[in-house]
């Protein structure tokens, strides 16, 4: 268990509250009774003893956390409880099933307490992965309990749904971080670690040229028709101008655009507040949509004062005119991407319009940019060619 800096010291209330991220210290008093700061501000109180000749950490609580019988854990409350451990080690080991929380319990205020702090729209896919695959396998079972054998197993029986295995596996590492954090569980006990995630294949699908054209002529003919409503074809056609997201462009508002300056100012997406740059195709549609007085949004909805909520129902009217049956809204985002690479667009701007906060996550586009590094190096070849045939004086 180690740290980036430790030291002694008699732990008191001014050290505790002055500890470093990635610090412990050792009580100059109680052999092994130290308290321990990791990258969360929360302060663990432990006791490192020898039980049977091994090594054993018992983890006492966490700073200003109450503690089972009601008071809450401070130096003097932990360093009580030390002395309870070493005085009986084998009473503490384990606490009685009786008294251990379920996973369900535990999940219940996984969602309630970490889930206000995460999107809605997170919250709502860690709600659905729980419901379809945690709670299933881990429910009944004492939170302690579980060991990697029963994550790796559970993980193994969703083979079937790879990348929805794989979320499930993340959101249970979550949970099981958060219960160390709680003190439900011994801290670096997480069961998840180690276990080896799936490979998931990458839907990166991108529109040709002839295919953007077919999906051109079937966006005319919908709106042309009325297959579709005026503002589910202009949701369609401002993700392709813009590569955003599907819920940025449903959820956007009238406020949030700046056409003097062609920029999209986004308060709150998947990543935190996104400006997106406007080119003159999304610059004009967004000058000739319509506004209502009584609705902020730009899509708008059928409902008064909302905006539009699923485009699925529009867009399958739409690709299927295109001939285009498995192409998904999402590969429009990836569409903008190849053709602003394929472009010459350098991966760190294009970066900045998708709103990736990754870099790798924009480097899947680089194979990409083999088109303009082509069609550069045959214009450069060309020149240097026709340098070397030149001959002096002429």
């Amino acid at each position: 268990m180690d740290s980036t800096t430790t030291f002694r010291k008699k732990i008191g209330l001014a050290i505790v509250q002055a500890l470093p991220p990635g610090a412990t210290v050792w009580d100059t008093e109680i052999k092994g009774f130290c308290a321990r700061r990791q990258k969360s501000e929360a302060v663990s109180y432990m006791l490192k003893t020898r039980v049977d000749g091994r090594i054993r950490w018992f983890t006492i609580g966490r700073h200003g956390q109450p503690s089972p019988s009601g008071q809450v854990w401070a130096p003097d409350t932990a360093r009580k409880q030390a002395i309870k451990i070493l005085a009986d080690p084998a009473a503490f080991e384990r606490p009685s099933p009786e008294q251990e929380l379920s996973f369900a319990t535990v999940a219940e205020q996984f969602l309630e307490n970490h889930g206000a702090k995460i999107k809605s729209s997170t919250l709502h896919e860690y709600r659905s992965l729980m419901r379809m695959y945690l709670l299933p396998a881990f429910g009944a079972k004492r939170l302690t309990s579980i060991t990697r054998a029963d994550v790796s197993t559970a993980h193994a029986g969703w083979k079937d749904v790879p990348r929805a295995a794989n979320h499930a596996l993340s959101v249970l590492s979550k949970l099981m971080t958060w219960a160390e954090d709680q003190g439900y569980r011994p801290e670096g006990a997480n069961p998840c670690q180690r276990v080896q995630r799936y490979k998931e294949n990458k839907r990166e699908r991108f529109l040709t040229k002839e295919e953007l054209a077919r999906l051109g002529a079937a966006l005319d003919k919908a709106e042309a028709e009325r297959i579709c409503g005026p503002y589910a074809i202009a949701a369609v056609r401002l993700l392709i101008f813009t590569g955003a997201r599907l819920n940025e462009i449903l959820t956007l508002e009238w406020s949030h655009v700046d056409l003097e300056r062609r920029m999209i100012f986004l308060p709150d997406s998947k990543t935190g507040q996104k400006p997106l740059t406007l080119n003159d195709a999304a610059l004009k549609l967004l000058t000739e949509l319509p506004r209502f007085a009584n609705n902020p949004y730009v899509i708008v909805g059928h409902r008064y004062g909302s905006h539009l909520i699923n485009l699925q129902k529009p867009w399958q009217a739409i690709r299927s005119l295109a001939g285009l049956e498995a192409v998904r809204i999402h590969d429009l985002r990836h569409t903008f991407a190849s053709v602003a690479v394929a472009s010459g667009g350098s991966l760190p701007v294009l970066g900045r319009q998708l709103g990736h906060t990754q870099p790798q996550t924009t480097q899947r586009y680089a194979h990409l940019a083999d088109d303009p590094v082509r069609q550069l190096t045959q214009a450069t070849g060309e020149v240097l060619d026709a340098a070397l045939r030149q001959r002096p004086g002429t």
